[in-house]
């Protein structure tokens, strides 16, 4: 008999603004440097992004982010955030809003806060030491620094990374124990997808390694909602109930960044079946 006890985490994800970074982050498809196909586009239309977020909650996401590529926020970018969220909150009140733009100053999240943002996701990806075995252009502190501003802020955190970038298992505890000293509401937990276009050529991590891993995350954060992400749909295939037994109680549903993801429908559908309930409402 499975558990009846775990409850799971919606949260959906609206690429706002696509393509073309500057920056040279060698596990990111949106990366100019890397010449990737994908559809890009400076920035969507504010009644497709409340569309979007009108979706996700029918789908049962009770939280929804809008994430701009890039490295981080300018004025322009700042205000279309900031309006985007105005809209967002107007048709959907208690929706949980997360940011995701990149390197931010505490003004510029405080202004984020403003307009009707919740929480403010910003990722560490991996340790201090081998952040720059996978990126050149911006420093590991300055997204740590970020992070910090976030919590300065008054926004929840959400803060996480990528495993199998061909970091050691000492980076790991090292990333990890990072994104602990940050007291993020939600860790988001992504496994890196080999792609050939992209510079980082790593082997895929096995189901096995990926449950170890969450399991390690959990117990180092155990008040922390961990919320799994990219490489799901890749890499636990053979059953997700290990996944929430491991210790995940959030998934992103629907679309990735760049990628497809499940229909959200039959995420439901799996998450009932195995015996959990998908949250309907949350203060957080």
């Amino acid at each position: 008999m499975k558990s009846t006890k775990k409850s799971i985490y919606l949260c959906a994800i609206s690429n706002i603004s696509s393509g073309s970074c500057t920056e040279d982050c060698g596990f990111c498809t949106q990366s100019a440097h890397h010449k990737i196909v994908i559809e890009r586009y400076k920035y969507k239309s504010i009644d497709q992004i409340v569309l979007e977020a009108k979706s996700a909650v029918k789908n049962g996401a009770l939280a929804f982010c809008l994430v701009t590529s890039g490295l981080g926020l300018d004025d322009k970018k700042l205000v279309y955030v900031c309006e985007a969220a105005h809209a967002i909150k107007k048709e959907l009140s208690k929706i949980h809003l997360i940011a995701c733009n990149g390197i931010a100053t505490l003004k510029q999240l405080k202004t984020l806060k403003e307009a009707g943002v919740d929480s403010y996701n910003h990722n560490l990806e991996t340790s201090k030491n081998f952040y720059s075995k996978v990126c050149t252009t911006h420093s590991w502190e300055a997204r740590y620094q970020t992070c910090k501003n976030v919590n300065e802020a008054g926004l929840y955190l959400f803060c996480g990374g990528i495993f199998g970038l061909g970091e050691t298992k000492e980076d790991r505890v090292s990333f990890i124990e990072s994104v602990k000293s940050l007291n993020p509401l939600t860790m988001p937990l992504n496994f890196f997808i080999h792609h050939p276009s992209l510079p980082l050529q790593t082997d895929t991590l096995n189901e096995e390694e990926a449950l170890e891993i969450i399991r390690e995350v959990r117990i180092a954060l155990p008040e922390t909602r961990l919320m799994l992400a990219g490489g799901r749909e890749t890499i636990f295939t053979s059953s997700h109930y290990d996944i929430f037994e491991a210790g995940i109680d959030a998934i992103v549903i629907g679309d990735y960044l760049t990628t497809k993801g499940e229909c959200p429908e039959k995420d439901r559908v799996m998450i009932e079946h195995l015996g959990y309930r998908v949250i309907s409402s949350c203060d957080l």
